[in-house]
């Protein structure tokens, strides 16, 4: 089997609970989150995962995404990575849509309006490109050759955050960045990118079975 990427978004928060953008502010998980967080690693301990053996491990330096990370039982493996830190949402930072919209009448996205004073979505994929590069250059892939992966040797785990995991996915896909409203990504929730003939696929996306029975999430 060619190497798999794994995509953790960290567990719920205050803010992700309800709707509030988070980007650069270390918002803590919630009692909610931690619990999600440890249903997490039961999940990738037991077969067929059995631990990622081998995967290499990086997280977002922010808390919320480093101990899911440590309560998921990766957290020893973990190296921070300043490009997987979500979008910096700007004066939207904090808000939720429903608020921003009742300000801004043109009916405001992010995908397509952005965010004053904070990155643009370019900027986002941009370092999300550059950091996929890296990961295929690893593998033994030529930098420019962003889309195979010919002598992929191992899994990597990455626990991050929801608009940042959604971005970094259409990019593996090859698609434009904005394509990533396309994909909704739950907190504490399982995807996999893997490889279809030679070419960039989804395995899984947004699996949170692992979660039943701890009451709501999304």
């Amino acid at each position: 089997m060619p190497a798999r990427i794994v995509l953790v978004r960290h567990g719920e928060t205050s803010w992700s609970a309800t709707g509030r953008h988070t980007g650069r502010t270390d918002v803590p998980l919630t009692e909610e989150g931690r619990a999600m967080a440890r249903a997490l690693g039961e999940r990738l301990a037991r077969a067929p995962w059995n631990g990622l053996p081998g995967a290499t491990v990086y997280t977002s330096p922010l808390s919320r995404a480093r101990e899911t990370a440590e309560l998921a039982g990766f957290g020893d493996r973990a190296v921070d990575r300043p490009e997987l830190l979500e979008w910096d949402y700007g004066q939207y930072e904090g808000r939720t849509g429903t608020d921003i919209r009742a300000t801004d009448h043109s009916g405001w996205l992010i995908w397509r309006d952005g965010v004053p004073g904070g990155e643009t979505l370019a900027q986002v994929s941009g370092r999300i490109d550059g950091f996929l590069a890296e990961l295929n250059e690893e593998h033994g892939v030529p930098a420019a050759d962003t889309t195979t992966m010919h002598c992929a040797d191992r899994d990597v785990v990455l626990f991050a955050h929801g608009h940042l995991l959604r971005i970094l996915a259409v990019r593996w896909l090859g698609l434009d960045a904005e394509h990533a409203q396309q994909f909704k990504l739950g907190t504490a929730a399982l995807s996999v990118l893997s490889w279809e003939y030679g070419r960039p696929a989804v395995e899984i996306w947004n699996d949170h079975s692992h979660l039943d029975g701890l009451g709501t999430h999304a």
